[in-house]
């Protein structure tokens, strides 16, 4: 019998509770983490389609934050994130969901292999808990213990009778072999849900969403709810914040240590190491194959300003695995990061501080400059990865302004963009997302360089 119980979240864009300079103190002192929770089993956490494991990095913080240890946790990169038009029919640098549950596997045996656990948890968001299904279903159940699905398009995020080897079509193959029979879930691994209350872009009546205005798609919001499973509702939370919000964190936390965390708030360390992947795009598709050759410098910046403190505090560059790093900087750092390789836009992330360690700092060039740029003296992009702007439910601000192509009511971008004439190129530029604040300087678009104001949060 499914249990459902409705989680009202009256600010979901609400920026989490951190020990830094966007909550409750500074960073004078440290505070000690949580106890470990010694019957706590490993995590394995999946991302959705097109994304990378960078997007579990507050996850991961706040984890750590509760005392679960770093190497009893592992987010995987899935090599070809982005599915496949028909699942059946091979395309370039794209996965099919054999694919998925492939690589899943591996990266299950391999954190089972590493922590000596019999059976370990699985997280997923969006596309994630496909595989985090097939894989449970056939034959897999036995390696885990919990399985949670964050804003999991479980029946669709359209249901027709064209196209039915779209991996998202609930009246699919695919999706009808996992949803057959009385219970939709797996015996023997406990199932939890995570969904929103009507604000998940991919869970909604009327196809605008997906590319079909008026058009009904049979699927409502209570989509990725599973019959068999707890299914919760979060509150007014976007698609990709059912995975990333610390509503979500408590949740997932909760089902699969079996208590209430003992902090949401993010807990600083005294010295950060970072590092990741610089990943590519052929042709405008987002891989997680590894670029080599890539040159990355990270630069401690003013809070205020934008202007680079000193010369770079790390410089390297990729090998064939497309590594990048370590870099050790302080916790109460802004910092520019500028990502050069060949064919590629120069691009200049500006990031919030980095409160503890990550070796998933991963890093993809920003989109190429093209026609809608000509004439800007510099581009500046502000992004929100673990989320999308809500308007009115946010406060989003770019240069001062609410930005004009974000659109209102439910939450479908998670990009905005800005082009300064020629004569601004080098100034400023404030990005403001509800508490966390990132200034930014415009590169001259003239270099083929373009900046990107970051979102932690």
């Amino acid at each position: 019998m499914s249990v459902s119980r409705r989680l009202i979240l009256r600010s979901a864009g609400a920026l989490p509770l951190l020990a830094g300079p966007f909550g409750f103190s500074a960073f004078a002192q440290t505070a000690p983490a949580a106890p470990a929770p010694a019957e706590m089993p490993p995590v394995l956490f999946v991302h959705g389609n097109g994304d990378h494991a960078a997007l579990w990095i507050t996850t991961m913080w706040r984890m750590e934050s509760n005392g679960v240890p770093r190497d009893r946790m592992f987010a995987i990169n899935f090599t070809d994130p982005l599915a496949r038009t028909d699942d059946k029919v091979e395309q370039a640098d794209r996965s099919s969901t054999e694919d998925q549950r492939r690589e899943l596997g591996e990266a299950i045996k391999e954190l089972k292999r590493r922590t000596g656990a019999a059976r370990i948890a699985l997280v997923g968001n969006s596309r994630g808990g496909n595989p985090i299904r097939s894989y449970i279903k056939n034959g897999g159940g036995a390696d885990v213990s919990h399985a949670v699905l964050c804003g999991v398009p479980n029946h669709g995020v359209y249901v027709s009778d064209q196209g039915l080897g779209a991996e998202f079509n609930g009246g699919g193959p695919f999706l009808r072999d996992l949803n057959e029979g009385d219970t939709e879930v797996t015996p023997g691994t406990a199932f939890l849900t995570l969904r929103s209350d009507g604000m998940d872009k991919y869970a909604q009546a009327d196809g605008r969403f997906v590319g079909k205005p008026g058009t009904p798609t049979g699927v409502t919001a209570d989509g990725p709810a599973l019959k068999g499973a707890t299914n919760l509702v979060l509150g007014a939370i976007d698609h990709r914040e059912t995975a990333y919000h610390p509503r979500a964190f408590r949740e997932i936390y909760k089902f699969i240590a079996g208590r209430e965390p003992s902090r949401i708030e993010i807990v600083p360390e005294a010295a950060v190491t970072l590092s990741g992947l610089v990943t590519g795009t052929p042709g405008g598709i987002q891989t997680n194959r590894p670029v080599s050759g890539a040159s990355v410098e990270v630069y401690r910046v003013s809070a205020d300003t934008g202007e680079r403190i000193g010369g770079p505090v790390h410089s390297s560059q990729t090998g064939a695995d497309g590594r990048w790093g370590p870099a050790k900087v302080e916790p109460s750092w802004y910092l520019e990061i500028v990502l050069t390789s060949a064919g590629s836009t120069t691009t200049h992330f500006y990031r919030s501080p980095f409160p503890r360690s990550s070796d998933i700092v991963h890093l993809r060039a920003a989109r190429p400059l093209g026609a809608a740029d000509a004439g800007a003296g510099a581009v500046v992009l502000m992004s929100r990865p673990r989320g999308y702007f809500g308007l009115p439910r946010d406060i989003v601000l770019i240069d001062g302004k609410e930005p004009t192509d974000v659109k209102p009511d439910v939450p479908t971008d998670s990009v905005t963009t800005l082009r300064l004439p020629a004569a601004e190129a080098g100034r400023p530029v404030v990005a403001v997302f509800n508490q966390e604040r990132i200034v930014a300087r415009a590169w001259p678009a003239s270099e083929n360089r373009i900046t990107v104001a970051e979102l932690t949060y």
